[in-house]
């Protein structure tokens, strides 16, 4: 039966359920078609609830998974992954499990007409193209017959796209793809007629690898144009991968018209674009007829052994973080590269740029150095793939092409210095290795140690085959990988800053100033997987580089969280858009679309302090008081505080007038807009006008009983400080501990703290919420913190002492509510107009390069 099952659920994914049943009812029993309806809705339900998360329309998934005895394509592609490429089973489980929940939310081929966009969010070089490959896989065993792939608008991403697919889909079943593109050649004028899909079978799937370039594309409409005339389109259902979705597509003059009007000329087109930065895709104007993906927004799973924003640079408190956790601290792999050392590598305006030359400044040095070493390290352990360092400082082609000679006389003199076996090179380098492999160790990442004696045997090898690269869109001489174990010093712009995989990229000196979060984002080639050597990555960049990419860290996560929460709400693409935190300095990205204000409201949110100014004596002192005078208050007006188990002390049904005096007099860090004590005022009149926040429950979170250090007196009571130790490197007049709050402290006026702690953030929202003494009550919390505050001695690598001149008091407030609260109060944040600023744009190479002239 399990074959005949396999029959059943073919045909239930090729028409619908209910076809298959009435099509199977003579044939089976009606004991029979219930189980197997039963199995195919099993299957379904798993493929829904087991795969991330998406937002989508109201179209019903349908697609179970796949079918190994009736597919073709999928099993190939699983095989090879799992053989040739070694791929672990969680891995492979993770891709089947995000690849089959994409498809679900397409169209059945089956349907007549039809018109689908949906958007995939992954990371920067996290596997993508991957991904769509499965998907093409999936959508050729379900019945798609044409695949274009939109492919950046390089023909570096182009061609190595193409090689992708070549090897992944077209040489595991050869017979079973008609390819109108190669390696070497876009789209031009292929053998094969477009009416020839009037005729398309079960033979095959016709596939295109394009780029997005305006006389590559007019060429593609071209030649569909006949097929057009004949009607040989009405039954073709067709797929449209775009890689790099938010590059080009949104908001141009020539490609954006040009891939609308390839759609509209294919009556059934399920369009997906596929991108790490989706800022102007959740942007688009969803009423304008265009790209918006009205169908679904997926959001890809991190990979395991991925190396992120977040990991690299760590990023805010967001809801669900806990108090001091390591794990938003980012690594210690970030090197900041001082403002004198910026003047040698970058021209100081438009007009220094023709006559500059390029130096080697101490922390490039350092840089080459490390690259060095990191690379015959990577020798010393075994490993002869590829290894690249990055130098990204401008988009300027001829600031390029001046750093070549400074680099080879750099790498010439440091390879005869090290054969002549010159002491100081030596010790220089020693003194690196040392010095690096002190501030990363191994045992994070469960790699063995390795002493300098190895890798200095491997170092004269590394230095004999290093080769200067200059790599953008007007060089002969690019990038090859086609040779095992390259070693190569690329220097670049944008050709190198969009999907284009740097193999083996293990040092990267990025001063590249940039205004926008996904032109920064993507410009982050250092993003990905280092197997094997995970310690070894370094990064060089200014402080303020490093500042926003911890910001747009936290953006990406807050973006996650929306797809998370819309997708439990049931909410489509076209009911509630994806929020973007704004920042003061940079903008979300140069084509904002239809975007308007997204007003936060405090409803279901927790907001807390996590900057101080710990050396302002009369600042600190001034908050110590407010903190006094509320609880003075609270007291007088005879509310007993109840010991908690923790050694916290909460006081019930506080009027709302004495928390609103108390925020009123409170001193927020101006970096805390969300703290804003005018705000919440607003949002606590609105809803005390709905009976809501009328009374407060009052926390003091003091430390447990023989853990405290020391103590602060509040009211009259003695309260033990509790420990915050702030972040390395800040680089700002200020002292950031980052997150105040523990998961726990949420509910601590109405839960145990050891059941609070098994619960997810939803579900203590949710208890919250139906809980009748707290669901309308506000919760404000008062931290009474330690002013030397010592780290923990595990977040020593990422912490350091608060060292403040006197108490430090924090402050956090829950609110009780829903994040879609009907009363808004303002933005988290505001954009400024950077039209004037001295910040350069990759917009005259991106006309160049897609405009009608190029191909």
């Amino acid at each position: 039966m399990d074959d005949f099952y396999e029959v059943f659920a073919g045909w239930a994914r090729k028409t619908s359920l209910e076809s298959a049943l009435k099509r199977f009812k003579g044939r089976l029993t009606a004991e029979e078609l219930d189980e197997f309806e039963a199995e195919y809705r099993r299957h379904l339900s798993g493929v829904i609830t087991a795969g991330p998360p998406i937002i989508h329309g109201p179209r019903e998934p349908w697609y179970a998974g796949p079918n190994a005895s009736a597919d073709t394509y999928w099993p190939a592609l699983e095989r090879y992954i799992r053989g040739d490429l070694s791929w672990p089973d969680d891995r492979i489980q993770s891709l089947d499990g995000s690849s089959n929940k994409v498809i679900a939310y397409t169209p059945r081929p089956k349907e007549s007409s039809w018109d689908a966009k949906g958007l995939v969010v992954g990371y920067v070089q996290s596997g993508k193209t991957t991904n769509f490959t499965a998907v093409i896989a999936k959508a050729a065993d379900v019945g798609y017959k044409f695949v274009i792939v939109l492919s950046g608008i390089h023909n570096g991403l182009r061609k190595q796209t193409q090689e992708r697919l070549d090897e992944q889909l077209h040489m595991l079943t050869p017979t079973k793809w008609k390819q109108l593109t190669n390696a070497d050649d876009d789209f031009r004028a292929p053998a094969m007629q477009s009416t020839a899909l009037l005729h398309v079978d079960d033979s095959g799937v016709i596939l295109a690898v394009v780029k997005k370039n305006a006389a590559v594309l007019k060429r593609l409409d071209k030649w569909l144009q006949p097929a057009v005339k004949q009607r040989a389109l009405t039954d073709v259902p067709t797929l449209i991968i775009d890689d790099e979705a938010d590059q080009a597509s949104v908001e141009t003059r020539t490609i954006n018209p040009l891939i609308r009007g390839i759609i509209e000329k294919l009556p059934k087109s399920t369009y997906i674009g596929y991108t790490a930065t989706p800022f102007a895709n959740i942007l688009i104007d969803p009423a304008g007829g265009d790209l918006y993906p009205k169908d679904f927004i997926l959001n890809l799973p991190e990979p395991k052994g991925y190396f992120g924003t977040e990991k690299i640079f760590g990023r805010d408190a967001v809801e669900g973080d806990e108090a001091n956790g390591k794990d938003l601290d980012g690594s210690n792999m970030v090197r900041i590269i001082p403002d004198e050392d910026v003047d040698d590598v970058r021209p100081l305006g438009k007009t220094a740029t023709a006559s500059f030359i390029p130096s080697i400044p101490p922390t490039l040095e350092n840089a080459l150095d490390w690259f060095v070493l990191s690379t015959a390290a990577r020798r010393a352990r075994g490993d002869a793939g590829h290894s690249t360092m990055l130098i990204h400082t401008s988009v300027k082609t001829d600031i390029h092409r001046q750093f070549k000679g400074p680099l080879n006389a750099y790498v010439e003199r440091l390879s005869k210095r090290w054969a002549a076996g010159d002491a100081s090179t030596k010790d220089r380098l020693r003194a690196l290795w040392e010095s690096e492999t002190g501030k990363v160790h191994s045992s994070e990442f469960d790699l063995k140690s390795i002493d300098f004696d190895a890798v200095s045997a491997k170092v004269e090898d590394v230095l004999s085959v290093c080769r200067i690269v200059i790599d953008n869109f007007r060089s002969d001489d690019r990038l090859d990988y086609s040779t095992d174990g390259q070693i190569a010093i690329a220097v670049g712009g944008n050709t190198l800053s969009r999907g284009l995989t740097l193999e083996g990229l293990t040092v990267s000196y990025f001063v590249r100033a940039a205004g926008a979060y996904d032109t920064l984002l993507q410009m982050a080639r250092w993003f990905g997987f280092r197997p094997g050597y995970e310690d070894l990555p370094r990064i060089w960049m200014t402080e303020e580089l490093r500042q926003w990419f911890r910001h747009l860290a936290t953006v990406e996560r807050e973006i996650r969280l929306d797809i998370e929460r819309y997708e439990s709400e049931n909410l489509t693409p076209t009911e509630f858009g994806v929020r973007i935190r704004t920042h003061p300095t940079l903008r979300i990205t140069a084509k904002m679309g239809a975007a308007i204000p997204a007003y936060a409201s405090y409803g279901g949110r927790r907001v807390q302090t996590r900057y101080f100014r710990t050396q302002d004596s009369e600042w600190l002192l001034h908050n110590k008081d407010a903190a006094d005078g509320l609880v003075s208050r609270v007291r007088t007006k005879g509310i007993q505080g109840d010991i908690l188990d923790s050694g916290s002390v909460l006081f019930r049904d506080v009027d709302a007038d004495d928390v609103l005096t108390f925020l009123g007099d409170y001193h927020v860090h101006k970096d805390s807009p969300d703290l804003d004590a005018e705000l919440i005022a607003k949002y606590v009149v609105k809803q005390r006008r709905k009976n809501r926040l009328d009374k407060w429950n009052l926390a003091i979170l003091a430390a447990e009983p023989g853990k405290e250090k020391g103590f602060v007196r509040l009211g009259g009571f003695d309260f033990g400080r509790i420990v915050r130790s702030q972040l390395k490197d800040d680089g700002l007049e200020r002292a950031d501990i980052k997150t105040l709050m523990s998961k726990d402290h949420r509910a601590v006026d109405f839960i145990p703290k050891t059941v609070a702690r098994k619960l997810s953030e939803g579900a203590l929202m949710d208890a919250r919420d139906k809980d009748a003494t707290v669901h309308r009550k506000g919760l404000l919390l008062l931290y009474p913190i330690d002013p030397v505050s010592e780290p923990l001695e595990q977040n020593k690598d990422s912490r350091k002492p608060l060292n403040a001149v006197e108490d430090v008091i924090g402050v956090a407030l829950v609110f009780p509510g829903a994040a879609d609260d009907t009363s808004p109060v303002a933005q988290t944040y505001v954009s400024v107009d950077l039209t004037d600023a001295e910040i350069e744009s990759d917009q005259e190479e991106l006309d160049e390069l897609v405009g009608a002239g190029s191909n």
